[in-house]
């Protein structure tokens, strides 16, 4: 847990609470468990009050990394459901490993299709949705 300076509160705290100061210090002092609580306020409500409060603690933090991963988080959160599929879709496409030429043969589709679900242009179906799923990679074994 870390200690707030100058604040009447601790990490303890629900996180609306924290403000900008709070925020700052967790960034920068804080751990794992601070900064999944900062990404689940922030993607509970991507345009509110720790949402706003977050944007000036990542001006003033000092932490590069988190403070990257904390600003990412929080674009990613703002878009919008069209926006979040393309991405997700994008992701997905790249984990495959395979060529536009190909996937698109596996996926039965052409490549200009292909580009447009990653655009965002056009929303995929959930037949290639599974498609594409089955074309992903096994996770490692340990």
């Amino acid at each position: 847990m870390v200690a707030f300076r100058n604040l009447e509160i601790d990490s303890s705290a629900p996180v609306n609470e924290w403000g900008v100061e709070g925020l700052a210090s967790a960034i920068d002092r804080g751990g794992l468990a601070e900064w999944r609580r900062i990404a689940h306020a922030i993607n509970a409500d991507p345009a509110g009050e720790v949402a706003l409060d977050l944007e000036e603690a990542l001006e003033i933090a000092e932490s590069p990394g988190v403070t990257a991963s904390l600003r990412r988080i929080l674009d990613e959160a703002r878009l919008s459901e069209r926006e979040q599929t393309a991405k997700e879709f994008s992701r997905m496409v790249r984990r495959t490993g395979l060529g536009r030429a190909e996937l698109a043969m596996r996926l039965g589709t052409s490549r200009s299709r292909l580009s447009t679900y990653e655009t965002g242009a056009t929303t995929p179906s959930a037949v290639m949705w599974q498609r594409l799923r089955a074309l992903q990679p096994a996770p490692p074994r340990y």
